[in-house]
């Protein structure tokens, strides 16, 4: 009997100490498609339609098949790895741990990022509907619930994406009837007209279109998000690729719809009024009430994508912290009753707080394009040593796949601009710094890769 107490007791240990398996199938494609978004496009459509001489369709595609190379990826290595490390995981098993190591660091400035482009979002357009309430005020709000939701358990933050994704859908669903209506009535009768959001031969350039995709691609970053939950997955081994690929497939074409109406209603030869909003003009041009309704669907997404940010973010962070990356005794701890890392919850809320009073928007979000990149040239090159290299039976579509989605990301990575790259450098030359003098100049065992068993 006291034996049999003994195993009860050190399997409930087990279980206070790891991280809850709850999430099925439904849970994981809804918060990927919150994180990314229905409304992804939106908020850069000026951006790519100024950028690409009203090719914006074009460029939603083309970077829609360069990132599924990567999020085919990436559900391909989950099968292997099932951890919340996801590509810091990959690399350092298949590669080297030191790589691996700086392939987690540079995932932690992209996942830091995120929250705080979020908040920072949310709080300036809070402020402006209501202008009374100073912006600190907000972003103090903003960072405040983010972290309470999270720190709740996985399963509220589930519930809370079923509801973001249905509202948000809600709202694209009457974009889509509205700007129906409005072109029916504003039919030029010209065929032409209806393929021109794909192909304008007087305006297209490939070197423009090209340099649009590369602004685009920020319509999927965050489905790497996806494999960071694979311990919180009831069949991680399946859920997690299909997870991974279905949003940013479905994302890519909702947003490929969206922007077709867009340039239908807004022809790209027509100056918008705010590159930057550009997207609510046209709304308000389809239906003026829209200009308001808009708004705030903008408001509620980056609210949805900052709260799975901050998931993301605390379940890499435990991933890193369980492997001795970074200190455990703070960051590799589960509350034992909510089962969630409640410190990595806290210490990203904190994070998100200060950099909305520290970093700008734009400055941010091209720094969170450098560390997302990183971890997929870095995910692309463990997919193909494992699946090509090391493997005993080798296929083409184990080498094209890792080679075409790591080339991809190369090509968008050296893209970006000059004080974006010289800011990821330094968070680089941190990390690394902080690596060495932890392993006295890696001669230690920087991480220890030990992954869990399925329960």
């Amino acid at each position: 009997m006291g034996q049999k107490q003994n195993m009860q007791a050190q399997t409930a240990d087990t279980r206070i100490a790891g991280l809850r398996r709850s999430l099925t199938l439904w849970d994981l494609i809804l918060y990927g498609v919150v994180v990314l978004q229905p409304v992804a496009p939106t908020s850069v459509f000026g951006v790519l339609s100024d950028r690409g001489h009203g090719h914006v369709v074009t460029t939603i595609l083309v970077a829609m098949v360069g990132m599924l190379f990567t999020a085919v990826n990436y559900g391909r290595m989950a099968r292997v790895y099932p951890s919340a490390g996801s590509a810091f995981t990959y690399v350092g098993q298949e590669i080297n741990p030191v790589l691996g190591y700086v392939t987690g660091w540079s995932m932690v400035m992209d996942y830091m990022l995120n929250p705080i482009i979020c908040t920072i979002w949310c709080s300036q357009q809070a402020h402006a509907f209501s202008p009374q309430v100073p912006y600190w005020t907000w972003a103090i709000f903003f960072a405040a619930l983010f972290t309470t939701l999270n720190v709740q358990g996985v399963k509220s933050s589930a519930r809370v994406n079923a509801g973001l994704a249905a509202g948000m859908g809600a709202v694209i669903a009457v974009f889509f009837v509205a700007a129906t209506r409005y072109f029916l009535h504003h039919f030029d009768h010209h065929a032409a007209s209806l393929t021109r959001p794909f192909y304008d031969p007087e305006t297209f350039k490939f070197r423009s279109v090209l340099g649009s995709t590369s602004i685009a691609v920020l319509t999927y970053i965050g489905f790497d998000g996806i494999s960071n939950l694979s311990e919180e997955s009831e069949n991680p081994r399946r859920d997690i690729f299909l997870a991974t690929v279905l949003p940013c497939f479905l994302i890519g074409i909702l947003s490929a719809c969206e922007v077709y109406r867009a340039q239908l209603i807004w022809p790209a030869s027509e100056p918008f009024p705010n590159e930057d909003t550009a997207f609510v003009s046209v709304a308000q041009r389809a239906w003026p009430p829209l200009f308001a309704v808009m708004g705030l669907t903008l408001l509620v997404a980056n609210f949805g994508s900052g709260m799975g940010a901050q998931l993301g973010a605390a379940r890499l962070l435990y991933g890193m912290g369980r492997s001795n990356a970074l200190p455990k005794s703070f960051f590799g701890v589960v509350d034992p009753r909510r089962q969630v890392p409640r410190n990595n919850v806290v210490f990203v809320g904190l994070i998100a707080l200060a950099g909305a009073f520290t970093v700008s928007y734009a400055l941010g979000a091209e720094m969170l394009n450098f560390g997302a990149l990183i971890a997929f040239m870095g995910v692309n090159a463990a997919a193909l040593v494992h699946y090509y290299i090391r493997a005993a039976h080798r296929n083409i579509r184990d080498l094209l796949l890792p080679v075409a989605g790591f080339l991809i990301c190369l090509a968008l990575w050296l893209g970006l601009s000059r004080p974006a790259k010289i800011a990821g450098l330094v968070w680089m030359f941190v990390g690394i710094a902080f690596g060495a003098w932890k392993t006295k100049g890696f001669r230690g065992n920087l991480i220890n890769f030990d992954v869990p068993q399925e329960t």
